[in-house]
């Protein structure tokens, strides 16, 4: 299967560059650029950012590109810009999921660390539906949420055809689905090594008998996903099935910590729970949880969105976070360390005081980490800009 996958590349579609609103000067002294401008390169808007760097040293900055409007839904591509030079300047557009009329989304990226493969998660539901009749459950199952995977062998240049995996990832009474977005993560030790896990969200239909419709966001739950043969094939690991609408949690993302647990943060979406934010943990490679989502009060100041997790390498590396830092506002870009794991967080640095909105953290090298972050001076949607920082000033060294 790796031998016809690698035969089987479908060349990405290779669009001319646009010029952005702020461009880096050199890498030395590079600070930001500016991969993504709404209303450039064919699109109405770019959202949902997620970023990793490849073995060659590569940043690879996912979107979606969105055809028509800011909108979630309608015709929607995954697209792609490479960075050689650690996120200063960026190459080509290139189409890496095509929405060909429906809604493709939500990447999540992860380096195979066994392989060095770019494997790629992404979400789709037909263009002509929204999230709310899906999670009222009037689509088909066609038109419904569906889930696909994809690789590239040659640093990001290319990649496998979209790969439907719904069948083995998502639970038959789930209606809404969506994967990440932000980066996914590869276990590097303990007994689970080599394992990709993606996390992820859902909704689920209500209890027979019910009387609400499922729209009501209490029917959101976290789950990941995982892969311990590289992306062929996938497995459905722990499932939040509380559905109390105390906690509700929705867009995820995960890191690995030095002691080999997975950490998971979530957004809650609408939650009777004060705060914004849950968190959890897991110490068997994402399976189970070793304890419920619980809201995490040391980011009360994050509004309802979502945000990105990463853990430093090293002895006493922090776990950093990022999001927007005004609450109840998508504003104020910042980024946060935890000492202790996830146990609790205190803000690092704050970016800037435009608007902001989703992130992705990225390691770039050993001195220097990226965030790609969606801001702008006249909504959070303008831009899509990636922001490097010193690891030294995050490490509160």
């Amino acid at each position: 299967m790796i031998l016809l996958s690698r035969i089987l590349l479908a060349g990405t579609v290779l669009l001319t560059p646009f010029t952005a609103t702020q461009t880096a000067s050199a890498h030395s002294g590079c600070t930001s650029s500016v991969p993504y401008v709404s209303g450039s390169g064919g699109y109405d808007t770019y959202r949902i950012p997620a970023t990793v760097t490849t073995d060659q040293g590569t940043v690879l900055a996912f979107a979606e590109g969105r055809h028509n409007s800011a909108g979630d839904t309608g015709n929607i591509d995954v697209v792609l810009r490479r960075s050689g030079d650690g996120g200063c300047t960026w190459g080509p557009l290139s189409v890496v999921a095509a929405g060909d009329g429906d809604t493709r989304g939500n990447p999540a990226p992860v380096v195979d660390p066994r392989t060095g493969a770019i494997v790629l998660v992404t979400s789709y539901n037909s263009g002509a539906v929204t999230e709310g009749r899906i999670m009222r459950g009037e689509v088909t199952p066609e038109q419904s949420r569906r889930v696909f995977v994809q690789r590239s062998w040659d640093d990001g240049r290319s990649f496998t055809d979209p790969r439907d995996i719904t069948g083995q990832v998502k639970l038959p009474s789930w209606r809404w689905y969506a994967t990440g977005p932000g980066h996914a993560v590869a276990l590097t030790r303990g007994p689970h090594a080599g394992r990709l896990v993606i996390p992820a969200n859902h909704s689920a239909a209500p209890a027979a008998g019910s009387t609400d419709t499922g729209q009501e966001a209490k029917y959101y739950g976290g789950h990941d996903l995982y892969s311990d043969d590289g992306g062929e094939t996938w497995r459905l690991g722990f499932v939040d099935a509380t559905y109390d609408g105390v906690d509700n949690a929705n867009e995820s993302t995960a890191a690995q910590l030095p002691d080999g647990r997975l950490y998971f943060s979530s957004r809650d979406q609408l939650g009777t729970s004060v705060g914004n934010r849950l968190d959890t943990y897991s110490s068997d490679g994402g399976a189970s949880l070793d304890r419920p989502y619980a809201i995490q009060h040391t980011l009360d100041d994050v509004p309802v969105v979502e945000g990105s997790v990463l853990q430093l390498p090293g002895v006493g590396a922090p776990l950093l976070f990022s999001a927007p830092s005004v609450p109840n506002i998508r504003q104020g870009m910042a980024i946060w360390r935890s000492a202790d794991g996830g146990g609790s967080f205190v803000k690092a640095v704050v970016l800037s005081g435009e608007w902001a909105g989703y992130s992705d953290l990225v390691a770039v090298d050993g001195d220097t980490v990226g965030v790609l972050y969606e801001t702008g001076g006249t909504s959070a949607y303008d831009t899509i800009e990636f922001r490097r920082v010193g690891v030294a000033g995050l490490s509160g060294g």
